[in-house]
């Protein structure tokens, strides 16, 4: 069983990164009234592991969001693990799970097949890695497999990672022996063409697991066009355990940008209000209980792939990946960086955040990075 190596510093979460040793990130001063929220973010990344990064937050500041320390949890390579999923057990906050996006390109017996698995961050150990072959329905013919997990739900017994694949997917897992009990795929709600990735979360008390897919024209074969325009599906979670499909409400929402608006990962506020939503070049707030659109956001600095709530429910961290001249670099290179959304007044709070490139030019790492999903624990006031 693989252990994590923890190499204090480093937030390598870039393609083909290997480890670069022990140099220490020392992040910028910042003028701030005092940090008003402090938390350590599990950002998940292609690099092999997972980037944690211990933030404060003010809202009032200069700068909103302060890095105080980079680290990372090593699971494996870029060729065996890249990320984009990361979700912290509710019931067990030392507790992480995790899935993997693309195909393990490592020769041996794993080749060619996904991961998931299990991880323990207070003990620095993981607890379970499985590799598990994609599904042939996904392999066939016109089928999609370039883009897998991404995203995941949970109930108190059960892990539930989410596939981009076409034809797509949810498998049940049981959280405590990592057995896959189920594979529920949902061609019975959006057919078997006409969409491109969905994803998924479990609303706050668990009863509901949020379906998010993206409509699109044409397959992965003929070439995929993408409508700007969402399919939402709240399920049933105690039948999603049992393997079944129970649609509780469903809703489309309209009105993206074709060809660059589509969705990604996703949370529900803790008060269960609202339904943070990713979609690349906008930012959603969508009413949690009529799955009506509230507000959207078109002005971030960077791709928006997840967006994770205070406990408070009044702002968001957004995931970003952001293409820049970045000190030097010869040529402009995509970093992975983070930035701050109120929810109440919905509207961005200053600018972006490097969880990625601020650590890699110190030891000379110049080649993009890219995140995707985050998780984290708030400090307790």
């Amino acid at each position: 069983m693989k252990k994590v190596i923890k190499a204090a510093g480093i937030a390598a979460v870039a393609v083909g990164v290997v480890a670069i040793g022990t140099q220490m990130f020392s992040p910028a001063p910042v003028v701030s009234k005092g940090a008003v929220y402090g938390g350590r973010m599990y950002v998940a990344g292609h690099g092999g592991h997972i980037a944690v990064a211990d933030v404060q937050i003010d809202p009032s500041s200069d700068k909103p969001i302060t890095v105080t320390k980079l680290d990372r949890i090593e699971i494996g390579s870029p060729k065996s693990h890249p990320f984009h999923d990361v979700r912290i057990d509710p019931s067990n906050r030392d507790l992480l799970f995790y899935s993997t996006y693309k195909l393990d390109a490592t020769e041996g017996a794993n080749k060619g097949k996904l991961h998931f698995g299990s991880v323990d961050t207070k003990g620095d150990k993981v607890i379970k890695d499985v590799a598990i072959a994609p599904d042939a329905r996904a392999t066939a013919d016109g089928g999609f497999t370039g883009a897998n997990y991404c995203a995941s739900g949970q109930s108190k017994n059960f892990y539930f990672p989410v596939t981009m694949a076409m034809e797509g997917y949810i498998d049940v897992i049981d959280k405590k022996t990592m057995e896959a009990k189920h594979r529920v795929f949902l061609d019975s709600l959006v057919g078997k063409s006409g969409y491109q990735f969905m994803h998924g979360n479990t609303s706050p008390d668990m009863s509901t697991f949020l379906l998010v897919v993206n409509k699109a024209s044409g397959t992965p074969k003929e070439g995929w066009g993408t409508t700007g325009e969402l399919a939402l599906f709240l399920l049933d979670v105690p039948a999603l355990e049992k393997g079944e499909l129970k649609v509780v409400k469903q809703a489309t929402i309209v009105g993206g940008n074709p060809k660059s608006t589509i969705t990604f990962r996703q949370y529900f506020t803790p008060d269960g209000k609202y339904i943070l939503q990713s979609a690349n070049d906008l930012f959603y707030l969508i009413d949690a209980k009529t799955l009506e659109l509230v507000a959207k956001e078109n002005r971030q600095d960077g791709m928006n792939h997840d967006a994770f709530p205070t406990p408070d429910s009044k702002y968001a961290i957004l995931t970003l990946r952001k293409k820049g001249q970045w000190e030097g670099c010869n040529e402009p290179i995509q970093d992975g960086v983070i930035q701050l959304y109120d929810i109440e007044n919905k509207k961005l709070v200053g600018g972006v955040v490097s969880v990625c490139y601020a650590c890699h030019k110190d030891a000379d790492v110049k080649k993009d990075a890219i995140l995707c999903g985050i998780d984290g624990n708030w400090n307790k006031n």
